[in-house]
């Protein structure tokens, strides 16, 4: 393996291989061409029980690149940097194309629409650790579990991770842009026990920039905690009541929320928000922006896989779905203008009210708080929603005793317009930022 210090290519190279591409494509008669060229490497260690798990290195590198012969399109891909490689690659898009229907809705998104201006935003922190260094914090995350409690029994193992990559995106409409970025992670995983009965549970943080990273000691301390307070979980019996979503499985909700307001499931028809442009979708306290320019956080670009600028929106406001998430392809097939989301969403943030998680416990008064989720029982095309749930039962806004072997369930329309409460506990890792929601009622199967 080369160097882990830094990449084998500069960026310079990346986008004379990509003048390169879009260059021969043309020659060799494509209308339009567009090419993705990037590179990444990195390190991740694992310990489990004090002894070494795994040590892992990566270092990847690929081309893609879609050739358009009108409205016929074709693809092809390499990780062979070479001239060679590149014009191969053109040929066999080339005659794929020839050889694809044509698509009315295919083709690169218009000139004027495309990102010029791509200041630095502020997302390459290199974390230059050691495997020796990385297996030390990652000791020390897994102490910290085991310090909480003798009952603290076993482990799944703590991790270190640290990786970099860089790309290149470019086309045949004046497009060319790129950047660098880091993620590094920690986590810990652990088991706690009390007679027969064993729970785990787990803790992370993930950040661009190492030094922002919260102390692998806490890491491995809060993993034990939460582990420890499982222990006594019970059945409860089925009913309807309140649920508090915590802040780390909240953000799946604005997940389903992306998903449902995506152009593919729009144009598929498959999503329980169709034509719910300038309706009250959820109730009035909800209000989500999407902030694509926030430097040195996770889901930042100045423009998506179009090539197209994103934008600053409002996409939730006062519960009234303001906008959908299009690509170039996906808002012609709806009839639409794209809304730079070629790729998916940039930097969702749901703004939060006054309470902490404590506070939205005390406003719930009664109730299940959801810690974990388990399963994938999530109905895009009519919203209904049924997961198995683990957590904790609240009387009078103070947890009593948590609760396993349970499921809840409803339909996504009525759980975002009885959101009665977010909270302001939103967790800077990630690129989806809610705090804990409280959701009026939901149906809790249990014993």
């Amino acid at each position: 393996m080369t160097s882990k210090t830094g990449f084998s290519f500069p960026q310079s190279r990346l986008q004379e291989i990509a003048a390169e591409i879009l260059g021969y494509a043309q020659k060799k008669g494509a209308s339009a061409c567009e090419t993705d060229i990037s590179e990444g490497f990195g390190q991740s260690v694992a310990v489990r029980r004090g002894i070494v798990d795994t040590i892992e290195y990566n270092r990847d590198k690929g081309i893609g690149l879609t050739v358009y012969l009108g409205q016929r399109r074709g693809q092809a891909s390499t990780s062979d940097f070479s001239r060679a490689a590149l014009r191969s690659a053109v040929d066999a898009a080339l005659s794929i194309a020839r050889f694809t229907a044509p698509d009315p809705c295919a083709g690169l998104a218009d000139a004027e629409l495309m990102a010029h201006d791509c200041p630095d935003l502020d997302l390459f922190h290199p974390w230059e650790i050691e495997v020796d260094e990385a297996l030390a914090l990652a000791r020390r995350c897994e102490e910290a579990a085991f310090a909480v409690d003798p009952r603290i029994s076993n482990s799944e193992g703590a991790n270190v991770s640290t990786q970099q990559s860089h790309f290149v995106s470019a086309n045949s409409n004046g497009f060319m842009g790129g950047f660098a970025s880091t993620r590094h992670s920690l986590s810990c995983a652990v088991i706690a026990g009390e007679g027969d009965a064993m729970q785990r549970e787990f803790w992370h943080d993930s950040r661009r920039d190492a030094t922002e990273l919260i102390a692998v000691e806490d890491v491995g301390r809060i993993a034990g905690e939460r582990a420890l307070a499982r222990l006594g979980a019970r059945k409860i019996r089925t009913r309807s009541a309140p649920i508090v979503f915590e802040a780390p499985i909240a953000v799946g909700l604005i997940g389903h929320l992306a998903q449902a307001a995506s152009g593919g499931a729009l144009y598929r028809r498959s999503s329980f928000l169709l034509d719910a442009l300038g309706q009250q979708v959820f109730s009035p306290v909800v209000n989500v922006s999407e902030r694509p320019h926030i430097p040195k956080v996770f889901g930042t670009s100045w423009f998506d896989h179009d090539g197209v600028a994103t934008q600053a929106r409002e996409i939730v406001t006062g519960g009234v779905l303001n906008g959908y998430f299009l690509s170039t392809y996906t808002a012609r097939k709806l009839g639409m203008q794209t809304t730079g989301n070629a790729g998916g969403s940039h930097n969702l943030r749901v703004a939060g009210g006054a309470d902490d998680l404590a506070g939205l416990l005390k406003k719930m008064d009664k109730g299940l708080l959801v810690t974990e989720l388990l399963g994938h029982g999530v109905n895009y095309v009519t919203g209904d929603y049924s997961r198995g749930a683990v957590g904790y039962w609240v009387e009078k806004g103070q947890i009593k005793y948590p609760v396993q072997e349970v499921s809840i369930a409803g339909n996504l329309r009525d759980m975002f317009r009885t959101i009665v409460a977010i909270g302001n506990d939103a967790l800077p890792c990630g690129a989806k930022h809610c705090g804990s929601v409280l959701i009026e009622r939901m149906k809790i199967a249990g014993s």
